[in-house]
């Protein structure tokens, strides 16, 4: 009789436990983003913070900068293979994307650059991938990672948007400021160290004299460098930009042949994998350029 009684309710229980059980199994189930590299992991990180079960990774070292070059590893596939979106910055900046694609077609790929006009490479180069330098871009580059992450995951599609939404409006405050402070300068003439800067130049109206290389890593010739110190002497130009990734041993070169100041414009390409790296990063570059541009 006892046994009777009883039957219903131990139903009952393993009822609620498998119902427990399947809870905690969707709980677990991850949705995991890789992004390329630094900028597009703070940006992603904004985009996703919060989120429940998403989790926001970097492919690469926070060290590694511009991803020029960058040769996939197997360690990077595997990251890769257990990754549910993979969030690019696009634009020719990844190299190796063509073989992820291939070998990893249900990885959904989330392109931060579709959709922005780019700059065109003089020569055999290619257009100039470094869209997130200008603020105004890397808010359609947010957007987009918005729009994008929102298809592919959209479960969690509402939470992506306001979030969005909330951090390019802190962007665009940034933007505001940056005009702001850079609008009375007294020159608008700048070196700089790479083919990073082109987008920022051209949203904050400076003008780039000279590029001491043309890749970072890549120390210009002796012809090089001479011509480029004429360059500066002819143009009258002060400011000499470096950044903080590379070393300086050419820009030092110049500036002590030249009578030009040295100072650091950073690209946002390493930092500390905070929400708020970028704000820091431009916060600081436009405190060094007010001072580089108002001597």
């Amino acid at each position: 009789m006892t046994t009777r009684m009883n039957r219903p309710v131990l139903i009952v229980i393993a009822s609620i436990i498998c119902a427990a059980a399947n809870l905690y199994a969707a709980a677990e189930e991850k949705v995991r983003i890789l992004t390329s590299f630094y900028p597009m992991y703070i940006a992603t990180l904004n985009v996703a913070k919060g989120v429940p079960g998403v989790e926001v990774l970097n492919l690469t070292k926070p060290q590694t900068g511009c991803l020029h070059d960058y040769q996939m590893t197997p360690d990077d596939m595997a990251h890769l293979s257990g990754a549910n979106i993979f969030v690019v910055n696009g634009a020719g900046m990844e190299a190796f994307l063509d073989k992820v694609v291939a070998q990893l077609p249900a990885l959904k790929i989330v392109k931060a650059s579709d959709g922005i006009e780019l700059i065109k490479g003089e020569g055999e180069e290619g257009d100039n991938p470094h869209v997130w330098v200008s603020v105004s871009l890397h808010i359609k580059q947010v957007e987009n990672i918005v729009a994008q992450l929102a298809k592919a995951d959209t479960a969690h599609a509402d939470q992506y948007k306001k979030n969005g939404a909330e951090y390019v409006a802190r962007l665009d405050q940034l933007r505001k400021k940056m005009h702001e402070g850079l609008k009375d300068v007294q020159t608008r003439d700048i070196i700089t160290f790479h083919e990073a800067f082109p987008y920022f130049a051209r949203e904050f109206n400076l003008k780039i004299a000279a590029v001491i290389e043309r890749e970072p890593g890549s120390e210009p010739s002796a012809k090089e460098l001479a011509e480029t110190i004429e360059i500066v002497k002819k143009a009258k130009v002060k400011a000499l930009f470096a950044e903080p990734q590379y070393p300086t041993k050419a820009a030092e070169a110049i500036a002590r042949e030249s009578g030009a100041k040295l100072y650091t414009l950073d690209p946002s390409v390493t930092g500390p994998m905070t929400a708020d790296a970028y704000f820091a990063i431009m916060e600081k570059n436009l405190a060094e350029l007010r001072k580089a541009l108002n001597p």
